[in-house]
């Protein structure tokens, strides 16, 4: 199981949005998504901007997310 979960992941990622805007993330899909192409950063040679127990490049990109240290944004903002 994934910890945390997808849900926890969302409303993390979605935590700044005000009442009535448009969230962020609105499926897994999405937090799939952002983690893999955060994951590939690191495989890379990205620096985490996380210190944690694990060496695996999701595991890592999971623990950014969940703390809040990776925004995701949507095609149209990049």
């Amino acid at each position: 199981m994934l910890h945390p979960s997808y849900s926890d992941l969302m409303k993390v990622v979605n935590s700044d949005v005000e009442p009535g805007e448009t969230k962020v993330v609105n499926s897994r899909y999405s937090i799939v998504m952002a983690t893999a192409k955060r994951a590939r950063q690191i495989v890379n040679g990205d620096e985490a901007l996380v210190d944690g127990d694990s060496e695996k490049p999701l595991s890592i990109a999971i623990e950014e997310l969940n703390q809040g240290m990776i925004k995701i944004i949507g095609d149209e903002e990049e």
